[in-house]
């Protein structure tokens, strides 16, 4: 019986004892000829980790005891470091997850735009909370910080496909229709919408033929490509900028950016590179990332 509903903070970092019992005999084989196929895309062993994981939750449904057991001896890692990984990304769980995993957006756009109101009202449907599955197993329900498709606001997610434009009662009929088992199409994407184990293989990197099915991207996604077009906008050219000013413009050439005149001290700070922060130096050797300490299985 799976141990599906509430989970603890401690649930993140333990799995319960029966899933570190050894995979069955032919089920190991078949997880060892996929991993073989995953490990050989890479030039270091660790590298494929990542899909690694999603091969184990294709099988399990999440990533279990022996299933961090198993990627720590094929990738000749520990298991605390196998384990640190599994519980730094949300989408590994280390917990039973439903077939459906429905992800309702409330960041601020999705929020102001009906994303709270649809989460309330699907969280008080089904009884459940954040990271919480259906006793039924088919449902489990997140939070989600963001979708990343802000131009169809408010979005929610099932297995990662989008479902567009959402209200509370196009939502609620979408969860019901999947917990009633039937075909259930996203807005964007393939005809359907796979289960968690289906879509956890996809993400292990193999492909189920659906590729190809449905819409990529909507016209708001598109708007800009059109306008640019009808406009004859184009993007500019490699290399920069040209230091050529249009006539009149009081800037000296190579001034660059700025107000027209607007003088540019050779002591000006450098902007930062991305992700760097303000007022930093990227060659500061004094800068040392932290170390991540590593967590127990």
């Amino acid at each position: 019986m799976e141990n599906y509903g509430e989970q603890t903070a401690s649930g993140y970092f333990r799995v319960a004892q029966e899933s570190k019992e050894p995979y069955a005999p032919e089920v190991e084989a078949q997880f060892q000829a996929d991993a073989e196929q995953i490990i050989a895309r890479y030039p270091q062993k660790r590298s494929a980790l990542l899909p690694m994981l999603h091969l184990v939750q294709s099988v399990d449904g999440y990533v279990t005891g022996r299933g961090i057991a198993l990627c720590a001896e094929l990738l000749e890692l520990t298991e605390a470091e196998v384990s640190g990984v599994a519980t730094f990304y949300t989408q590994y769980k280390r917990h039973p997850n439903g077939d459906y995993t429905v992800g309702v957006c409330t960041n601020t756009l999705c929020a102001v735009m009906g994303g709270d109101k649809i989460w309330d009202t699907v969280s008080e449907r089904l009884g459940i909370g954040h990271d919480e599955t259906t006793e039924d197993g088919k449902i489990t329900l997140e939070r989600v910080e963001c979708n990343a498709a802000c131009d169809f606001a408010p979005v929610v997610m099932a297995n990662w496909e989008f479902f567009d434009n959402q209200t509370p009662e196009s939502t609620l009929q979408m969860v019901e229709d999947l917990r009633a088992g039937k075909d259930v199409r996203p807005t964007r994407g393939p005809d359907k919408v796979a289960t968690f184990k289906e879509t956890s293989r996809v993400l292990a990197g193999f492909l189920d033929g659906h590729a190809d099915e449905g819409v990529g991207a909507g016209p708001a996604s598109l708007e800009g490509l059109k306008l640019a077009k009808e406009r004859g906008w184009t993007a500019p050219a490699m290399g920069g900028t040209s230091d050529v000013q249009p006539e009149g413009s009081g800037a000296p050439a190579g001034a660059g950016a700025g107000q027209p005149g607007e003088e540019h001290s050779s002591t000006d700070t450098p902007a930062n590179a991305p992700g760097e922060k303000p007022g930093t130096d990227a060659s500061d050797s004094t800068q040392q990332p932290a170390t991540p300490g590593e967590k127990g299985n």
